[in-house]
């Protein structure tokens, strides 16, 4: 048995190595910055849990997790919503690879190009659609720019969403089905009582990958808004980029980091609690 586990550690040195030197190291780096003022530049000063202190007390800081906690709202269930009706309406049906194709291209296209594209469809004075539809004031008006990002986003994950939901939707047994409809069910009770039931797993799995996306957002809205209007669309990993890379508060942004990966774990460990519960 000794020998089996020395073999089994000799085999995942590498892997066990690689790990430790990008993750865990820069994580016990991370936590160290944390607890300095530091500029990036200056002499680091340590501090100890000032900077947590500080950030409690910032407005900016809750103004971030409000408009985080609303892309999420936004983002979160019309994700789930959509994959799952979209696998479900392509099931069997003879254009369903084509697309789930279309549906997953977006997430293939370069960030920028593709903020850069839908910039210059929707920009309202002189974007190209703007010409036959009514586009809403989204770079002025903070409730349509904060749905601009959410829409980005959905259009650049939703083909990754069907087909996780589209590969659970296959392994369900037909003979499942098969027995509900010989019982007399209809389709809306066989999908009710058999088919969501058993999606469980593929709408728990969604709602992680949505929940760490949301609190991870920052490229969207970097690329589209800036945070504006009025810091309307300004989510957490936007304020962590101005904390860090524009005011140059280095431990600050670095206290930051850990606040959101905490709130990531807690927001997505809650949403796997309550669907295990309802399960």
């Amino acid at each position: 048995m000794k020998r089996d586990l020395l073999a089994h550690l000799a085999f995942s040195a590498p892997a066990l190595g690689l790990l430790g030197l990008f993750v865990l190291y820069p994580f016990l780096d991370v936590i160290r910055f944390s607890t300095w003022d530091w500029s990036g530049l200056s002499e680091p000063k340590p501090i100890g849990l000032e900077n947590y202190r500080r950030l409690l007390a910032d407005p900016a800081f809750y103004q971030s997790l409000l408009v985080t906690l609303k892309f999420l709202l936004l983002a979160l269930p019309t994700f789930i919503l959509l994959s799952l009706a979209l696998a479900v309406a392509l099931e069997g049906t003879m254009y369903e690879r084509p697309v789930k194709a279309l549906l997953f291209l977006p997430g293939l296209v370069t960030l920028g190009g593709a903020a850069l594209s839908w910039y210059t469809l929707f920009t309202p004075e002189y974007g190209a659609l703007a010409t036959f539809l009514p586009i809403p004031r989204w770079d002025r008006e903070g409730f349509w720019a904060l749905l601009m990002v959410v829409a980005f986003t959905l259009w650049r994950h939703l083909g990754y969403g069907v087909l996780v939901a589209s590969a659970r939707l296959k392994a369900i047994p037909k003979g499942l089905l098969e027995a509900a409809y010989v019982d007399g069910a209809t389709p809306w009770q066989a999908f009710r009582y058999v088919t969501l039931p058993l999606l469980r797993p593929a709408v728990a799995f969604l709602s992680v990958v949505g929940t760490i996306l949301a609190f991870q957002a920052y490229s969207a809205v970097f690329l589209l808004t800036r945070g504006g209007p009025y810091g309307e669309t300004r989510v957490l990993g936007y304020y962590l980029y101005e904390a860090g890379f524009e005011t140059f508060r280095l431990g600050y942004a670095a206290a930051l980091t850990l606040v959101i990966l905490a709130l990531t774990f807690l927001f997505a460990y809650a949403q796997l609690r309550l669907l295990k519960e309802a399960e």
